[in-house]
């Protein structure tokens, strides 16, 4: 059985956040790329969901198993077994891969538990963590979201775009 698409349609004013996203980038000559985990390349999808992509988006990472973290963003193992996938130093670390891996300025890495499972007592589904590089800037932060696993992939989607406009 084939599951419902993950992303709602996204209305008009995120159909706003992503223009006036792209065109601080387009005027910063700026390129950006993601590194995803729970959100899946939903974050992709969305910046590259109106015409004239090419000039800001460079490229996207779907990292959902630590092997691929390891493998395509360079993230050290280490940081994996002792912080956990779902941190801020796993963020950091992927973000870093994808900049180092990519032609980008600016990059944006997700991990986290969308759920329904997977959450524990201390890490509970909705915990999602963001890393993001803008320009040399490094940060991370953890948030919490509720709702359905669509829900949380959609607030982790708007918690990005809202801080790289905010950023930028």
């Amino acid at each position: 059985m084939f599951m419902k698409l993950l992303i709602k349609p996204w209305g008009r004013k995120m159909t706003e956040k992503i223009q006036i996203l792209a065109q601080l980038l387009v005027g910063g000559d700026l390129k950006i790329s993601v590194a995803e985990s729970c959100t899946g390349g939903a974050l992709a999808s969305v910046l590259t969901s109106i015409s004239g992509a090419s000039r800001y988006f460079d490229r996207g990472y779907i990292a959902y198993c630590n092997d691929a973290k390891i493998d395509m963003l360079k993230v050290d193992p280490q940081t994996i077994k002792n912080k956990g996938a779902v941190s801020e130093a796993v963020a950091i670390a992927m973000v870093k891969g994808a900049i180092s891996q990519s032609g980008s300025d600016i990059a944006v890495a997700i991990t986290g538990i969308a759920g329904p499972t997977g959450g524990t007592k201390e890490k509970p589904v909705g915990t999602v963590c963001f890393g993001f590089a803008i320009k040399n800037n490094l940060s991370s932060s953890t948030q919490s979201f509720q709702g359905s696993r669509v829900d949380i992939v959609n607030q982790s989607i708007t918690f990005a775009l809202n801080q790289l406009i905010s950023s930028l």
